[in-house]
């Protein structure tokens, strides 16, 4: 397996190979690599350019390295999106090809704190309906969502019935969803959610927050999504300015 040697530097020639190594199937998702002693003597470079490599597959995702323990594959993102591509949980897991379901946990209607007055400002809210589900790709759980929406926008009894609050909140108000203000936050183990979501205890959740407004800015739809970042990739289109 040892790299051809070229004109770029080795550390990037050993990237290269790694990755090519897992797409072909020698390396496989959540397997442990090899030594560093073995995997650069089979590489033929010297440990500090392993090393160097894959501290940059670590940045890139592909791998994670635990002190101690050794260097693991990471499993592929089954869904990716642009994250100024705005779109629902459930558009997301079927432009995948796969089964989009819910489990719902609970939908109740609460009393709004001074926050969500402010995010839902100008509307006048008394009561807000908050639904907490458990969203699945072919059964399996991937994104956990806590939503909440004025109950003079959607009844309850229409929310705990709907697959996509997308869909039925925009069917009912005759409004259309345009955009969201959306906020990223990674997070590690969560208490809760991450027993629910059946993730590793080393394994991270990417949280979006997000405020959806109508074409015409009404605010409608408070979300937290937490997505499993070994199954979610999110990217974003920079321009310079």
């Amino acid at each position: 397996m040892s790299i051809r040697q070229d004109t770029r530097h080795l550390y990037l020639q050993v990237i290269e190979q790694i990755k090519r190594d897992i797409e072909n199937g020698i390396f496989l998702e959540k397997q442990k690599l090899p030594s560093e002693f073995q995997l650069s003597k089979s590489l033929g470079v010297s440990r500090a350019t392993l090393r160097e490599a894959l501290r940059i597959l670590e940045e890139e995702g592909v791998v994670t390295r635990r002190h101690g323990v050794g260097t693991f594959v990471n499993p592929k993102p089954l869904f990716t999106s642009g994250i100024e591509e705005l779109d629902s949980v459930t558009g997301m897991i079927a432009k995948s090809g796969m089964t989009p379901g819910s489990q719902y946990l609970s939908a109740e209607l609460i009393e709004p704190t001074e926050e969500d007055r402010k995010r839902f400002s100008p509307l006048e809210v008394h009561s807000i309906a908050k639904v907490e589900r458990v969203r699945t790709a072919d059964d399996q759980p991937v994104v956990y969502c806590t939503d909440k929406i004025p109950e003079g926008l959607l009844p309850i009894d229409q929310i705990r019935e709907a697959d996509s609050l997308f869909n039925v909140l925009e069917r009912y108000t005759g409004k259309t969803i345009g955009y969201a203000v959306t906020h990223i936050e990674p997070i590690g183990f969560h208490e809760r959610i991450s027993p629910i979501l059946n993730c590793e205890p080393d394994q991270a959740l990417l949280l979006l927050r997000q405020m959806h407004y109508s074409q015409d800015d009404v605010p409608m739809l408070l979300s937290s999504n937490y997505f499993r970042a070994d199954k979610f990739s999110f990217h974003v289109l920079r321009k310079r300015v």
